[in-house]
């Protein structure tokens, strides 16, 4: 005798469409627009977008200050750890637990912090050849772009809401 599944069949919505149609939008967007600086990372401004995309557009907008402010104390603090101690390990932790700690006086969410971390490791630990501050500078308007891009389309467009039923 043949079992039958009692798992719901899978079944896509309007909705389900609908939102990954403008996540798609917002990513390649904002990659075109970071490959039009010429950025040489610009698979950051989609992969950012692409998180942003993820909210409603009140909240996009508090997540995305954080992430906005988080990016830029990291890109600065990389920036200047990076040329001033290198790749340093104990330069890296020193500068990821200090940036903890700004965000917390601040009272900053901790995406801001999150961003912080993910950007100072990116500028200290992925330099190469390159000045730290360049890197950095890159860094902080790859994220931007992915950013602007994702809060536009989501003012432009927002996510439709599932109507309820009676």
């Amino acid at each position: 005798m043949a079992q039958t599944s009692t798992l719901p069949r899978p079944h896509l919505t309007q909705l389900d469409v609908i939102h990954c149609a403008r996540t798609t939008i917002a990513a390649v967007a904002s990659l075109l627009v970071a490959r039009l600086f010429k950025l040489p990372e610009a698979y950051w401004a989609p992969i950012t977008s692409i998180v942003v995309m993820q909210s409603t557009l009140g909240a996009a907008l508090t997540a995305s200050g954080q992430r906005f402010v988080g990016t830029a104390l990291g890109a600065i603090a990389g920036a200047v750890l990076a040329t001033f101690c290198g790749a340093n390990v104990i330069a890296f932790a020193a500068g990821l637990f200090v940036c903890g700690l700004l965000c917390a006086l601040a009272r900053l969410h901790w995406n801001a912090y999150r961003f912080a971390g993910v950007t100072l490791a990116i500028v200290m630990l992925v330099s190469g050849p390159r000045s730290p501050l360049v890197l950095a500078f890159h860094r902080f308007l790859e994220v931007s772009i992915g950013i602007a891009v994702a809060l536009i389309l989501t003012a432009v467009w927002p996510e439709p809401q599932p109507q309820l039923s009676d």
